[in-house]
């Protein structure tokens, strides 16, 4: 698997700065939404509490899998992993992590409120072998355990349940509790300070285990949902760093002096889903019956929507248009199987009048419009996209905390929506198995369509176990073919990432959009 690293470091501002650790003062166009690491499968909010809470193994700055809270591991049987857990960390409350908060961490991970049940689906049941060692026996011989575990961080149970926070927030409910506003982890840093939709502010960690390589004394995050305010902020010197650059802002950055632009490409897919399960859908104007479930439909949907013109006009040339669920980076990914067909408005019009919708119908479509980059501008113009042959879409664009509440499980309250996916296992299973397998369990929990296919879940569940890599690569291909003759989705494209960095900074960009504050140094 290749993935791509970029690192960029800034020159240096002079000797006396670069002796100095500063505050590091960053900005993003939305919030965290929780301080809880279970409490939403997503990116951002995975990445900035990754700086408290760590993982059994983690991947490093060239996105390689390494020892983490675990020391090492081995297999001792097909089924069994066993992992040695490290004897010198401790939670910043100065508790030891021992073998029991691995056990509470599993079982609250796959408990009520969780929203990362997935991490863990392949294990049927992890066991304490004695303080530091545990055991985790997975259903079938897994080959990519380490990579399904890399974002999901050891929670400490005494912690939990001194502030009764044993389970996650249903944050899809918005309900809160303890770990909701506030964080104990054995990471690098320690939440300072919590004003959710503002600022939150990180502290290194001094008792960390680990061998710090950033030189940060305090860490920034500034919620700045407006773009133009937030470039403004970089370029005068009131920022450091931002991880949200708006394209069109791209150029005017990279000119201007004492900034850098990096830039590379993204493992995260985006796409459209289509509510395929209920017999009616909730936000429409048909009645008695769910267009979505005609393929007709979603294959005159596809051929109305232009992704190049979606390149070139709303991403600026910063995208890469697919017809696949993941893309180049992805373990399972071949350009062969990335085929969509040619635009083609009177083809769908004719399809949609054989369904029966030859006067076309309403829909609503769910986009956030602070999640990806040009998310809301990109589902502008796909409405007008599907105009053309009928379909009449109203947006309902929402922050990214509504947006998820509505569209994530266990409502599914959407009918039309855009999402988008990183593989965290860097693995095509990863994104086939999350979103487009039956909805089951752990299985399928980002299925907001309700797509199900037998043919499609009995070739995931093949690669989950196949250890033959081309054996392995012909069973990916085939369930891509499969969702590609259904129209099971729409992807769209794999976005780049751009973040700007002031000088005298150095930051490690890696292709999963994961953003470490223990990569971040100022000066040499």
């Amino acid at each position: 698997m290749s993935l791509r690293l970029t690192l960029a470091a800034a020159l240096l501002a002079g000797s006396a700065l670069a002796a100095q650790a500063e505050t590091f003062r960053w900005a993003n166009d939305g919030d965290v939404n929780s301080m809880d690491p279970y409490a939403r499968q997503e990116t951002f909010l995975l990445s900035f509490n990754a700086n408290i809470y760590e993982p059994l193994v983690r991947r490093n700055a060239q996105m390689q899998v390494e020892p983490a809270l675990a020391e090492r591991w081995e297999n001792v049987s097909p089924t069994v992993w066993r992992f040695h857990l490290r004897r010198n960390a401790r939670f910043s409350d100065g508790t030891p992590f021992t073998a029991d908060d691995v056990l509470f961490s599993a079982e609250r991970a796959r408990g009520p409120g969780s929203n990362i049940q997935g991490v863990l689906a392949a294990v049927k049941e992890v066991r304490r072998v004695d303080d530091f060692t545990v055991d985790f026996e997975t259903s079938v011989p897994d080959p990519i355990l380490l990579q399904e575990i890399t974002n999901w961080g050891m929670m400490s149970r005494a912690w939990a349940n001194q502030h009764n926070a044993q389970r996650p927030a249903d944050i899809t409910s918005r309900e809160e509790n303890f770990a909701t506003r506030n964080a104990m982890g054995t990471g690098p840093f320690l939440l300072s300070s919590r004003e959710p939709d503002r600022r939150t502010v990180l502290v290194p960690n001094p008792a960390w285990w680990d061998t710090p390589r950033h030189n940060v004394t305090r860490a920034e995050l500034n919620v700045i949902s407006n773009d133009a305010t937030r470039v403004a902020a970089l370029l005068s010197g009131e920022l450091d760093f931002v991880y949200t650059v708006p394209p069109q802002d791209v150029e005017r950055i990279r000119r201007s002096p004492g900034v850098s632009i990096l830039q590379g490409p993204e493992l995260r897919t985006i796409y459209l889903g289509m509510d395929q399960m209920r017999p009616q859908l909730l936000k429409s104007d048909v009645t008695g019956r769910n267009p979505f479930q005609d393929v007709r439909v979603r294959r005159a949907m596809l051929l109305a929507i232009d992704v190049n013109a979606i390149q070139r006009t709303v991403m600026r040339g910063q995208s890469r248009p697919t017809n696949l669920l993941y893309g180049p980076g992805v373990n399972g990914f071949l350009e062969a199987d990335d085929v969509r067909p040619a635009v083609n408005v009177a083809e769908g019009r004719r399809l949609l009048t054989e369904a029966g919708f030859p006067n076309g119908f309403g829909v609503t479509m769910d986009c956030p419009n602070d999640r990806y980059v040009n998310d809301e501008a990109t589902c502008t113009a796909i409405t007008a996209m599907l105009a053309r042959v009928g379909i009449r879409v109203t947006l309902n664009a929402q922050t990214r905390a509504r947006y998820f509440a509505e569209i994530n499980g266990p409502r599914y309250n959407t009918s039309f929506y855009m999402l988008g996916w990183t593989p965290s296992t860097g693995d095509a299973h990863n994104a086939l198995y999350n979103l487009a397998a039956t909805r089951g369990g752990a299985r399928g929990v980002f299925n907001s369509a309700g797509y199900s296919n037998p043919q499609f879940d009995a070739l995931v569940d093949r690669i989950a176990v196949e250890t033959n890599e081309a054996q392995r690569q012909r069973l990916i291909s085939e369930a891509s073919k499969v969702l590609r003759d259904d129209v099971a989705f729409i992807p769209l494209h794999q976005q780049q990432i751009v973040w700007a960095v002031r000088q005298g900074w150095t930051v490690v960009q890696t292709a999963d959009n994961y953003f470490q504050l223990r990569f971040v140094r100022h000066g040499q």
